[in-house]
């Protein structure tokens, strides 16, 4: 987990110009303008989700807030206010302002402290995100990457006169917070379309999407087979073929059927509606076993390693929200008879079966995106039948996905929830006839369309203020953003000062060191 380059390497690299300076500036080490304050290893043991004092860790960093608190004693040293430059020291190298109530820091977070007398901390915020990226892309590792402190005060910052700096600051504050303001309003326009398609999922599943159409269907006198009427053709049909199989079974074994067989079928047992919203007339609530078969993939083991029947399979790294990605595929034996009981088909759905609370029983269909395709038991497969559309099944997972309703019945596991196939077929599913299925589809399908390209043409317009907020920062470290004053002290004297007070600050501890040292001595 070490730099493959030398700081001074990576600065003459660069090729994004975020490490780039003006002739006539100066460079200087971060530690010479800047203290690095390391977070403290508290104790683990003593965190708690409410109660004590705040504690930041690396994933607040972003954020800026935390949902961790330490009940333990600390000392006041590690307290960080709110607007103090932090920095992480694993994963991605982020950098940004706390913005809640003070707060303690952890290990692997660091606390920037800039001598404003020399360099601008404004400055300083702004530059560092380039430098912080360079020595991630340049930092090797196996798993995560890690950044020590001696690597920060290493940097070699540029230094423009205290004057330019303050300019430099100042129409970048002007320009970046327009930039800013254009973010905060694609976000919003963003959160309201997501907000939009969760209402349309919400009004499929509750029959309201499908209102007009009803009417007009009774208008017309239209006799369409109703949810009722398909759940009744399901149940027969499914008893039929449990009788088929069960007379197979007897005439395999050589045997007559005993009087009463039939009396043995087990008959599906109906949902409990009390808490459920009532339906439109002719739908019907069921259980998600009513409306197909459902299946728990095969387990992994290191036995199924190697084999004469390697089959390639999907697990829950390939099923994301309504799409499934086949560039990580991996293979394992799998005997003929387990191939046909989970091998895949067009249609399929495969739900997450053990994933993050939030993510658990997200959901697509299989559409022969990786043929012969069979699945673990990190899924759960719904194989619907007789009549009922995977897309319309689909639809309604994803409104259960985002309304929290399989968060409900998940379990948790060693900080993974599992949804359970047992659990899954149990859950309630509202069922209106065949034609009503097709129309909220292609309700849903039309509308998600025009969703989709808009969220798509608000990540583009995120693309382009990304690429102008660059250009503006390269502008400003190269010294184009603002002109140069002949009348500003130059930055070589500026670099004189800051070493002059650097050497100071050496001997003081030299000083501090030595009477330490024969205090004890004649102690």
């Amino acid at each position: 987990m070490a730099l493959t380059k030398s700081l001074k390497e990576i600065i003459a690299d660069d090729k994004t110009g975020l490490l780039s300076k003006h002739e006539t500036w100066e460079r200087v080490s971060l530690r010479d303008v800047a203290d690095v304050l390391n977070g403290f290893p508290f104790d683990s043991k003593l965190f708690h989700p409410s109660v004590g004092t705040p504690l930041i860790r690396i994933r607040d960093i972003i954020s800026g807030s935390t949902d961790t608190f330490y009940t333990g004693e600390f000392a006041s040293q590690f307290l960080v206010n709110s607007g103090e430059l932090l920095i992480g020291m694993d994963g991605d190298f982020n950098s940004a302002r706390w913005r809640s109530s003070p707060s303690l820091l952890n290990q692997r977070v660091c606390k920037i402290t800039p001598k404003e007398n020399f360099y601008s901390g404004k400055l300083l915020e702004y530059a560092l995100p380039g430098y912080l990226g360079a020595i991630n892309a340049a930092t090797s590792s196996v798993t995560v990457k890690h950044l020590s402190s001696r690597s920060i005060e290493d940097i070699e910052l540029p230094l423009p006169p205290l004057k330019e700096q303050t300019r430099i600051v100042n129409k970048l504050d002007e320009l970046i917070s327009d930039l800013n303001a254009g973010v905060a309003e694609l976000k919003a326009a963003q959160k309201k379309l997501i907000q939009y398609r969760q209402s349309l999922l919400k009004a499929a599943v509750e029959g309201e999407l499908t209102g007009a159409w009803r009417a007009e269907q009774e208008k017309h006198g239209e006799a369409l087979e109703t949810g009722v009427q398909l759940l009744e053709r399901i149940l027969t049909e499914r008893r039929k073929r449990w009788e088929e199989k069960q007379l197979a079974k007897f005439k395999e074994q050589g045997k007559k059927p005993p009087k009463g067989w039939q009396d043995k079928y087990p008959e599906p047992v109906k949902p409990d509606t009390t808490n459920l919203s009532e339906l439109p007339k002719g739908w019907v609530w069921v259980k998600v076993d009513h409306v197909g078969n459902v299946q728990l993939g095969r387990q992994r083991a290191p036995k199924y390693h190697t084999g004469d029947n390697m089959v390639p399979y999907l697990r829950v790294a390939n099923v994301f929200e309504d799409r499934i990605d086949i560039s990580d595929i991996k293979k394992m034996h799998f005997s003929f008879d387990e191939e046909n009981t989970f091998k895949l088909q067009y249609g399929d759905i495969l739900l997450n079966e053990g994933q993050s609370l939030e993510l658990v029983g997200r959901s697509a269909i299989y559409r022969n995106e990786l043929p012969r395709a069979c699945f673990t038991n990190t899924l759960v497969r719904l194989r619907t039948e007789n009549g009922v559309l995977p897309e319309f099944a689909q639809y309604i997972f994803l409104h259960y996905l985002h309304s929290g309703r399989f968060r409900k019945i998940a379990t948790i596991t060693t900080n993974i929830a599992h949804l359970g196939a047992g659990r899954f077929a149990e859950i309630e599913f509202p069922l209106p006839g065949v034609e009503e299925q097709k129309a909220i589809v292609q309700s849903l399908c039309a509308e998600f369309d025009r969703i989709r390209e808009q969220i798509k043409a608000i990540e583009h317009s995120f693309k382009q203020i990304a690429a102008q907020r660059k250009n503006i920062l390269k502008s400003a470290f190269s010294g184009q953003l603002v002109p140069q004053d002949p009348s500003d002290e130059p930055a070589s004297v500026l670099l004189e000062r800051i070493r002059a007070e650097r050497e100071t600050q050496v001997i003081k501890g030299k000083a501090v060191r030595s009477r330490k040292k024969k205090e004890v001595v004649h102690g």
